[in-house]
Parts: structure tokens; C-alpha cells; sequence
């Protein structure tokens, strides 16, 4: 019989998604086959010593962090220190997709069409009507480094606008502004390391209750429809894939990754990308790879898998 993997679960963590990684970490857990897997939980939030101790004994971590001291590169260089290969993208790369304003310079040098955006400082002078100017009406407003929409909002006048900045600043000190596209949103899932495969595309739908697909609208069930494959012209659906692809490499990406866009009828605009996407047998890039042909547990199979394959790159 072939000795099992040791895998090094992490989930938890000290964010604002803590509850959701500790959700997915659960179905995970469950997902991994018993037969192949000896799977050990850790939270960073606390176990980060048991960790350090037990390193010579994991083969393989499978991070389901999500936000800050997660999915930023700071728990990869934990792990790298440590020598314990981990699925996903490395330092470098976690940190680049988590900085929405870097993310969007990298985009535009690859030739990504993006939302146009201001990014403002904590304590700089905000002029409402410039920006409403300059962006139209309503406007963006999300903090560079959080993920799962926290902080999020969508004012369409100069009250609104003040409350959502203040809103956003409690999440960091750098904030962007940026443009509304309205279109239809979806989101496309990379797999591989240095060959790509991009999955089917899925649609977001969020309720009448929402304006956009916020915290509460991911993560409230039945509150947003999801349609994967999602209903395109085969020339957008390519165009949106090589656009994930293309941001994948920008983002200097390995594993795996899920591009979130826009497409509208003035063309397709990325806006960001996430490094450790949701994962539960019903998260978006799961039901991707479930159209794809690889169910959830095959899923898991094949991300340890690109981990372990990408030993070399630590």
C-alpha cells in the first residue's frame, strides 16, 4: 500500500473572511480521501508553533486562507521558511494579486482593459466632485488589500461617497475608487503551473436585493444565482479565457487562480484576481472544475498535485 501524504491543513486565520476559511476548511477536510491523506488542521491564529514543530513531518500544506496574513504571501514565506511545499501561488505572486493597485498596473502592461480608478491615501483630501468628474456616477470603492468585498460599496453621491471611504479606510490605509463598468460579471479559473487550462466560465447573478456581489451577497445562501457554463458567444468565452490566462502570468501565478470581470458592451474589463478562491464543492471555481470534468475531491487531488510538482520552485 502507498504511504499516505501527510497534508498540513491551514485555515482560520486572523482576516475578516476568518469564518469562511474555517467553512471551506471543514469541507476540505472532508473532501481529501482518507485512503491517500493523513489530513492535520492548523489555525495560524494559534497554531503557527505546533506548526513550526511538526514541518519535518508534512509533505504538503493546503492553504484555505483567505485576506490579509493568508492569502498575501505572508503565511507562503512562513511555509517556505520551513521547507513544506504548499498548492497555489508563491510569495511574490500572493502579494502582487492581493494589492489591487499593483494588480492593476500589471493588467495594463499585459494588455488587460481595466476600470479606470483613483487610488487615495488615509488622511489625503478627498474632492467628490472631482472624482464623480472623472469616474462618473456611482463609483467603486474597495480597499487595495482585502478580498471577499469587505469594504466595499457603490455611492452615487457625495454623502455616500464620504460614508463608503470611511467605511473602507477601517480596512487599510489605501483605498481605490474606481470606475462602474455595468455589464454581466463573471469570473474565470486557471489551473497549472507553467501549462494553463482555463475553465469554463461562471455567470454571477446577484438577488434583486443586491446591488452588487458584495460580502453578503457571496456568502448568504440563496442570495445570488450562478450559472456555470455561463451563456456566451464562443468568441467571449475565448476572449475572457485568455484574459484569466493572461492575468494568471501577469500576477506571476502558479497552481491555481480565478479572475474576476466584466463584460460589457464596451468590451471586457478585468478587475481582480484571487490567489486562494473559495472552496467549497458550491464556490465558484469548484463548480468550474466540476463542468470541466474534475469533481471535487478530483479537484483537491489535482491542486496537491501542481504543489508538490512545483517543489523546485521554492
Amino acid at each position: 500500500m502507498a504511504k499516505k501524504l501527510r497534508v498540513a491543513l491551514l485555515c482560520g486565520g486572523k482576516s475578516g473572511e476568518r469564518e469562511v476559511s474555517l467553512a471551506g476548511g471543514r469541507e476540505v477536510a472532508s473532501a481529501l480521501d482518507p485512503a491517500q491523506y493523513e489530513v492535520t488542521t492548523y489555525d495560524p491564529a494559534i497554531d503557527l508553533a505546533r506548526l513550526t514543530q511538526d514541518a519535518d513531518r508534512i509533505d504538503v500544506a493546503f492553504i484555505l486562507l483567505h485576506g490579509p496574513m493568508g492569502e498575501d504571501g505572508t503565511v507562503q514565506g512562513f511555509l517556505e521558511l520551513l521547507g513544506i511545499p504548499y498548492q497555489g501561488s508563491g510569495v511574490l505572486g500572493s502579494a502582487l494579486a492581493m494589492d489591487k493597485e499593483l494588480a492593476k498596473q500589471l493588467y495594463r502592461g499585459a494588455g488587460l482593459t481595466v476600470p479606470d480608478a483613483v487610488v487615495l491615501q488615509r488622511g489625503e483630501p478627498v474632492n467628490p466632485d472631482d472624482l464623480f468628474a472623472r469616474l462618473g456616477h456611482p463609483v467603486v470603492i474597495k480597499p487595495v488589500g482585502q478580498g471577499s468585498s469587505l469594504g466595499m460599496s457603490m455611492p452615487a453621491d457625495e454623502p455616500a461617497l464620504i460614508a463608503g471611504m470611511a467605511a473602507a479606510f477601517n480596512y487599510g490605509r489605501v483605498v481605490m475608487v474606481e470606475e462602474f463598468v455595468r455589464g454581466r460579471e463573471i469570473t474565470v479559473g486557471v489551473l497549472g503551473n507553467d501549462a494553463l487550462i482555463p475553465l469554463p466560465l461562471v455567470e454571477i447573478i446577484p438577488g434583486e436585493a443586491f446591488t452588487f456581489f458584495d460580502f453578503q451577497a457571496k456568502y448568504t445562501p440563496g442570495a445570488s444565482r450562478e450559472v456555470c457554463p455561463a451563456d456566451f458567444d464562443p468568441e467571449t468565452m475565448a476572449r475572457a479565457q485568455s484574459a484569466a490566462m493572461a492575468a494568471h502570468r501577469a500576477l506571476r501565478l502558479r497552481g491555481y487562480s480565478r479572475t474576476d470581470m466584466i463584460v460589457a458592451n464596451s468590451g471586457l474589463y478585468v478587475l481582480e484576481t484571487n490567489t486562494i478562491p473559495g472552496m467549497t464543492p458550491t464556490s465558484l471555481l469548484p463548480q468550474a472544475a466540476a463542468v470541466h470534468g474534475l469533481p471535487f475531491p478530483r479537484l483537491l487531488d489535482r491542486l496537491i498535485e501542481l504543489a508538490l510538482e512545483g517543489k523546485e520552485m521554492l
